[in-house]
C-alpha cells in the first residue's frame, strides 16, 4: 500500500510562511496499491487540489471516502483538477445522515453558499450514505466505525489492502465525550480499538498538546498523547500524527516531532508513505 499526504491541516487551512515545511491544506490521504494510481480517497479537504500531481493530470477513478461533512475534509471537492474532471469517476460515500448523501452535501455545496452543488462536478460521480460496516472501496477492503465528534456523525476507517498491509484513519477524534479514561484524555474505547489494532500505519487527530487540552478539548480533537496511548494498545505498527492545529507553526511542530521522536511521525503535506 502506497498513501500520499496531500493535506494534515485541521479546521481551517493555513497559508504562509509559517506553515510551509508542513502544509497549510486541509485534510485528504491517496491510497494506492503496488505500483498503479490512487484508487481511494480519505476525505476532501483543500489538500485535495495536490492529487493533481500524483496522477500527472490525469483523471481519479476510484472511491472517496468522508470521515464527516465539516468544512475543513469537504471544501477540496469543487477545487481538485483530478476529481472535477471530464474522466473523473468518483464513488463518494458518507456517513449516512437522516437525508440522501447528495442533499447533505449540497446544504454547504449550493448557491448561495457555493457557484455550484454536487451535481456540477464534473465525470461521473456517485453519491450514497454509508453505514456502520465493512464495504469495498477502491480495491480495499474498508471497515467503517462511529467515533466521537462534536458535530455531526462522523466515521473512522481501517483500510486492508489485498496483501494484507493496513492503515487506520481517525483525523477527527473527540474520546473525551466518553468519560476521561484513565489519564484525562479520554478511554481507549471499543471502536477506536476496532479500528487500529494491529494496524501497519495509525493516522491520527493530533491537534493539542497536553498543555493546550484543558481549554480545548470540547472543540471536539485528541491531545497528541492519547494518539501515542492508542497506538501503543492496539500495537500499531507507526503512528502518523494528523490534523495539525492551524494556529502551530511549523518550528512549533519541530519541537514536538523531537518531544515524540521516538514514538511518532509528524504528518507533513507531501509526504509518499510506503506502508
Amino acid at each position: 500500500m502506497r498513501v500520499w499526504v496531500l493535506g494534515c491541516r485541521g479546521s481551517t487551512p493555513a497559508p504562509g510562511p509559517a506553515t510551509v515545511r508542513y502544509g497549510g491544506n486541509t485534510s485528504a490521504l491517496a491510497l494506492a496499491m503496488d505500483d498503479g494510481p490512487p484508487t481511494l480517497l480519505l476525505d476532501a479537504g483543500t489538500g485535495l487540489v495536490n492529487l493533481q500531481e500524483v496522477l500527472g493530470g490525469e483523471a481519479f477513478r476510484g472511491a472517496l471516502l468522508l470521515s464527516h461533512l465539516h468544512w475543513d475534509h469537504t471544501h477540496g471537492l469543487p477545487f481538485s483538477p483530478a476529481t472535477d474532471h471530464d474522466d473523473a469517476a468518483v464513488d463518494l460515500r458518507l456517513p449516512a445522515q437522516r437525508v440522501p448523501a447528495h442533499e447533505a452535501l449540497a446544504r454547504a455545496m449550493s448557491p448561495p453558499h457555493f457557484p455550484i452543488g454536487p451535481d456540477g462536478l464534473r465525470g461521473a460521480w456517485s453519491f450514497r450514505g454509508l453505514e456502520e460496516g465493512r464495504v469495498e472501496a477502491g480495491g480495499f477492503e474498508v471497515l467503517a466505525r462511529e467515533i466521537p465528534h462534536k458535530g455531526g456523525r462522523t466515521f473512522g476507517y481501517r483500510v486492508v489492502a489485498p496483501d494484507g498491509r493496513s492503515l487506520a484513519y481517525l483525523p477527527d477524534h473527540q474520546p473525551t465525550a466518553l468519560g476521561t479514561g484513565p489519564h484525562g484524555f479520554g478511554p481507549v474505547h471499543e471502536a477506536a480499538r476496532a479500528l487500529a489494532d494491529g494496524v501497519d500505519l495509525l493516522v491520527h487527530d493530533a491537534q493539542y498538546t497536553v498543555e493546550e487540552f484543558p481549554t480545548s478539548q470540547h472543540f471536539g480533537h485528541s491531545a497528541i498523547d492519547y494518539a501515542v496511548a492508542l497506538a501503543a494498545v492496539a500495537e500499531a505498527g507507526r503512528l502518523l500524527a494528523f490534523h495539525h492545529a492551524p494556529t502551530r507553526p511549523d518550528d512549533e511542530l519541530d519541537e514536538l516531532a523531537a518531544r515524540f521522536a521516538s514514538t511518532v511521525t509528524f504528518a507533513r503535506e507531501g509526504d509518499h508513505l510506503s506502508v
